[in-house]
């Protein structure tokens, strides 16, 4: 039991299980009670984490799985229910930005359409969708297929990750910003569709914090902050990157059924008042 929440003896299925954070909450919810299954496309990745999982007493598998391939999260479901049973609860965590998606510069200025810069009308078509689909095709087809497991069953939760991009959208990453605003939208969609089934469907929305995808952006080599950082931490007014640990209360709190039970379509900002902050 974890903040006063105990999952024991249920099956949590976490994709982009194999990152920095979607890897803490798969650790934090074993150590919460629950079994485990480690969704990932690099399966190495999840295998670590299941193995440090399973070296603390706890129960988790890995399984290598292409959310955006509806016969591989079928081929995993299957393998899941063998494996652990059926799941309860759902984190989808699999998502992510691709360079191909993104602007070089924040604002359009006259004549940039001419310059070797990366303006809005450049932007690669194929890259806007794997951005779009990876976080919004990625989040609804792993709920098709875990979610039918959790039918008239109570106590059962999905988790959606969006992002502080929802509420206001970062310079330079539109399809980002989109995609995540999108994932907001579903959550509220799907905790209205699935309110008579006794799945509470949430949402919750990360602000900064450093991970393998974004360091380079906020970190030079020699490990002083980009100018793009020290932006963030002057629009965030407790003046800091967010540590990975610190999104596990909100997750806990949301899959605990006497703390949050009359709550469903929530989307939590988890930003050090990021979003609150007019600048001003």
């Amino acid at each position: 039991m974890i903040f006063g929440t105990d999952l024991l003896d249920k099956v949590a299925v976490v994709t982009g299980a194999g990152g920095v954070i979607c890897g803490m909450y798969a650790l934090t919810l074993a150590r919460a009670g629950a079994k485990v299954a480690l969704l990932d496309r690099n399966l190495e990745s999840a295998e670590k984490i299941a193995d440090n999982i399973c070296k603390e007493g706890g129960i988790a598998k890995a399984y290598q799985v292409d959310v955006l391939d509806r016969n591989s999260l079928n081929t995993a479901h299957e393998q899941i229910l063998k494996d652990l049973g059926k799941c309860s609860i759902l984190i989808n965590g699999a998502g992510g930005n691709n360079p191909k998606a993104n602007t070089d510069k924040e604002y359009y200025e006259s004549g940039d359409i001419d310059s070797d810069a990366v303006t809005f009308f450049d932007l690669d078509q194929k890259g806007v969708e794997f951005v779009f689909n990876l976080n919004f095709i990625g989040t609804l087809l792993p709920t098709q297929v875990f979610a039918q497991d959790m039918l008239d069953s109570e106590g059962c939760n999905i988790v959606n990750i969006s992002s502080m991009n929802a509420y206001t959208p970062l310079t330079k990453i539109p399809a980002y910003s989109g995609a995540k605003a999108a994932v907001s939208n579903f959550t509220q969609w799907l905790a209205v569709h699935f309110s008579k089934t006794g799945i509470r469907v949430n949402a919750l929305a990360p602000g900064f914090f450093v991970t393998k995808q974004n360091k380079e952006l906020l970190f030079n080599k020699d490990g002083s902050p980009t100018p793009r950082t020290k932006k963030i931490l002057a629009a965030t007014p407790m003046g800091r990157f967010g540590e990975a640990e610190e999104l596990n209360g909100a997750l806990l709190f949301l899959l605990n059924n006497e703390a949050s039970g009359f709550i469903t379509g929530a989307v939590i900002p988890i930003d050090g008042g990021f979003s609150a902050y007019s600048g001003v």
